[in-house]
């Protein structure tokens, strides 16, 4: 095999297993939560004892693009001087059953919480000022009017639809 065929074929198995590398990458951020379970088991069995099985769901925060300053008519300084910066991320979930004494009957023997992850959408604060000017004038030659200094503090925004189901049944 010459050495230019070699080189070659090094050369693509080195492009083929970048790619599969950044598509495994991508593929694992591109989950949303990292499920958590908690180990009971080992106490479990020590203590002969039915424990509840317990696990959850942690989301993984993405920040997103500030929307840039707006430049509006009439101002000096754009609006939006330190934008909102907007952040996606999840509630953490929670699955959860629980043995329950044979209280209920035959039927139900255990409890379960199940709390998905939900989405969440923030935006964090941001500014917004205005100089203690006008705009040019042109009834006074080109200078500005004074006028009073603005300023304002944009409210951070919280958006997220949680949910849960409890519910009674048999088995593990």
């Amino acid at each position: 095999m010459k050495s230019t065929t070699r080189g070659t074929l090094a050369a693509v198995l080195t492009c083929v297993a970048a790619a599969a590398g950044a598509a495994s990458a991508t593929s694992a951020a591109a989950v949303g939560t990292v499920p958590v379970p908690v180990p009971l088991d080992g106490v479990e069995k020590s203590l002969h004892v039915e424990l509840p099985r317990v696990g959850g769901e942690i989301p993984l925060p993405s920040p997103g693009a500030p929307e840039g300053p707006r430049y509006a008519e009439g101002r000096l300084i754009p609006e939006r001087v330190i934008p909102q910066l907007p952040v996606a991320a999840g509630l953490p979930g929670l699955d959860m059953r629980t043995p329950l004494p044979e209280v209920l009957g035959d039927g139900s023997n255990h409890a379960g919480l199940d709390v998905p992850a939900s989405d969440l959408r923030a935006l964090g604060p941001g500014l917004d000022l205005d100089a203690p000017l006008t705009a040019p004038d042109p009834d006074r030659f080109g200078l500005p009017d004074l006028r009073l200094p603005q300023a304002g503090v944009l409210t951070p925004v919280l958006q997220a639809v949680p949910g849960a189901d409890v519910g009674l049944g048999q088995g593990r």
